[in-house]
């Protein structure tokens, strides 16, 4: 664990030059919009519970064990295929830590089971509070569009399982770079699809080390803090947390 958090937080000091928080663009408070464009993370929009409901289900009173572990290996293998520039998209590293974090949490890992636990983020939806804000922010005239590790698949189903095809922009997955977040190749991507300057473009996180990395980069950032999870100490600060989708509509029109 203590290995994991000097990784994190040298891949963060390395991502860029650390700024101090600044306040929501004051200059543009005037016009009623803060910023011209949003970039999301994936899961301040997309609802992965179903994936824990899954695990369970396969594996009864250790589904909480597997996913912790999953998760973390997740992650992990993000960071470390970056460092060691031995990139594979999402989708591969997802099943690969799966499969780890069975052997690791001692269940008996089938392949149907494995494929019926990756199916599941195909089949995902939007968390509740998204299409409303989603439709509130499209009206306003704010840009949109996912800037996050999963494929573009992973990014585009639940959009279209939820109804919601249109409202953004094609997906800006890693794969276009071949580099995981928070590599500033990763939020890179944002100004060159958008063709705006770092202060036009808020940065949407649903984890407080992307909140940072996104600030480090130059992004005025949003943290949705679904969990009520503490800051993480990493030399920099999102310049707004709330907990929800509406927190975030009220960061970006003013």
């Amino acid at each position: 664990m203590a290995a994991m958090k000097t990784l994190r937080r040298n891949l963060l000091l390395g991502a860029a030059a650390l700024g101090s928080v600044r306040s929501i663009a004051p200059g543009r408070a005037q016009t009623g919009l803060s910023f011209k464009a949003i970039a999301f993370d994936g899961f301040p929009i997309i609802d992965p519970r179903p994936v824990a409901a899954r695990a369970e289900e396969i594996f009864p009173g250790r589904g909480a064990a597997l996913m912790h572990a999953w998760r973390t290996r997740q992650f992990e293998y993000t960071w470390l295929r970056t460092l060691s520039r031995r990139y594979a998209d999402f989708w591969q590293v997802t099943r690969e830590a799966l499969v780890v974090s069975a052997k690791a949490t001692g269940l008996e890992l089938t392949a149907d089971r494995r494929d019926h636990l990756m199916q599941a983020f195909l089949e995902l939806k939007v968390w509740p509070d998204v299409e409303a804000a989603l439709r509130e922010l499209k009206a306003r005239g704010v840009r949109m569009a996912f800037l996050a590790n999963p494929t573009e698949r992973m990014l585009e189903a639940p959009l279209r399982n939820s109804g919601l095809d249109g409202l953004l922009e094609p997906p800006l997955s890693v794969d276009r770079v071949q580099a995981y977040k928070p590599d500033p190749r990763a939020y890179q991507m944002g100004l060159d699809a958008f063709g705006l300057k770092r202060d036009e473009i808020a940065f949407a996180a649903s984890a407080s080390w992307d909140a940072a990395g996104a600030k480090a980069f130059g992004y005025p950032s949003f943290w949705v803090n679904r969990e009520k999870l503490p800051v993480e100490s990493l030399g920099v600060e999102p310049d707004g947390i709330g907990d929800g989708m509406a927190d975030l509509v009220k960061f970006v029109l003013v």
